[in-house]
């Protein structure tokens, strides 16, 4: 499992012309599974999203898609981490190495 936090890297302003794309771009990835949860940060100033991959490189690849990456609005911190304790509503989402 990894989180993914996005950073932006210029004006809201500019971040808010590509929202919608970004929203697309969401969207494709929750219908493939790859996405768990996703959201923005508080101050504003960027985002976090969970992700279920198989390894960092395939995170890499999914986030070369997002419009944010592609218009370079945010940069991009990826943490792999795998759950030890999660609430019982959650087990849906893990794997067992």
């Amino acid at each position: 499992m990894f989180i993914i936090s996005l950073t932006y890297k210029t004006s809201l302003e500019n971040v808010e012309r590509f929202i919608p794309e970004h929203n697309d771009f969401l969207e494709k990835h929750y219908r493939s599974g790859n996405f768990i949860a996703s959201g923005r940060k508080e101050p504003r100033t960027g985002g976090i999203i969970l992700a279920d991959a198989f390894s960092k490189n395939e995170v890499e690849e999914i986030i070369k898609e997002d419009p944010f990456y592609i218009h370079e609005i945010a940069d991009y911190d990826i943490t792999e981490f795998f759950p030890t304790k999660y609430n019982e509503h959650f087990k849906f989402f893990i794997k067992k190495p």
